[in-house]
């Protein structure tokens, strides 16, 4: 078959959708019965295209159709246009009814704050998809629409609002604070495994108001979510930092208490509540006021 360009600037948008579900499919008979079209229709937007591009999109075989080399491209990028365009139509278009919005949170905060509240922030009439993960996903591409992070509060393209503050204090499975006893000293701490995450500035700043010191040492332990390290220290692994109030639950459990008599610092991170400057959909407005009524 001979594919002639078209001169049109733009692709036909039956025929974009075509492709998408043919691919999806893996045969024009499964594109068809997902758009609620005929056979032959989804056959005729597939030639469309083929006939725009100039080129073809898939091979035809007898067990349905196989993107070629030019189609995997062309696919994958018109997916990637079509989400965009739809993910920005939905700024413009009134809110109704129930939405769907995606909510981004390190895990360790999703598990001890988040969840727990999810039921009051979704109200029955928004659906929030949480999205957990390490890397902050980038609001401005839309890779999530609202967005809990730690740190200062400074990052450029977003409205940063200051949802909660923490509070640093020494703790410890009730038999390792019974061992260290009513009488104990900061350099008493390191006599002990000290529990920290990727990030051990906390129990710098903490031993630093002692006048002493701290650097990883080979018996301290480093986990990846701070749910985890609470975990360890409740199973008297080591002491560890609490971050008040996230790990409140787990001194109202027991499974952890105070050191008598310690003092509580400043942490300088804190979270925020944060959204794309550009973003004004009135679901995401909704959303960030609950959230922000939740502190």
């Amino acid at each position: 078959m001979r594919y002639m360009h078209s001169d049109a600037a733009l692709p036909p948008l039956d025929g974009l959708t075509a492709l998408l579900a043919a691919a999806d499919a893996g045969s024009f008979s499964g594109a068809a019965e997902a758009l609620g079209i005929t056979h032959g229709s989804v056959s005729r937007r597939i030639a469309g295209l083929e006939a725009w591009l100039g080129t073809a999109l898939f091979e035809r075989h007898g067990r349905g159709v196989t993107l070629t080399p030019a189609g995997q491209r062309f696919a994958a990028e018109a997916r990637a246009s079509l989400g965009a365009l739809s993910r920005s139509a939905q700024q413009w278009r009134p809110w109704r009814g129930r939405q769907t919005l995606r909510l981004s949170a390190v895990p360790s905060f999703a598990r001890l704050w988040l969840i727990p509240r999810l039921a009051e922030i979704e109200c029955g009439d928004i659906h929030i998809d949480l999205l957990t993960d390490h890397r902050p996903n980038d609001l401005g591409a839309r890779e999530a629409d609202v967005a809990i992070r730690y740190g200062r509060g400074n990052w450029q393209g977003l409205t940063a609002r200051l949802l909660l503050s923490e509070r640093l204090v020494p703790a410890a499975s009730p038999a390792l604070a019974a061992k260290l006893g009513p009488a104990w000293r900061a350099p008493d701490l390191l006599r002990h495994p000290l529990l920290h995450d990727s990030d051990t500035a906390q129990w710098r700043s903490w031993f630093g108001t002692a006048g002493l010191s701290y650097h990883p040492r080979w018996q301290d332990r480093r986990f990846e979510d701070y749910d985890t390290l609470l975990i360890a220290a409740a199973a008297g692994l080591g002491v560890a930092l609490l971050r008040l109030p996230i790990a409140q639950p787990s001194l109202d459990s027991g499974a952890l208490v105070l050191l008598p008599g310690s003092e509580a610092l400043d942490n300088p991170a804190h979270h925020y509540l944060c959204t794309a400057e550009t973003d004004q959909r009135a679901a995401v407005a909704i959303v960030a006021e609950r959230i922000m009524a939740l502190r």
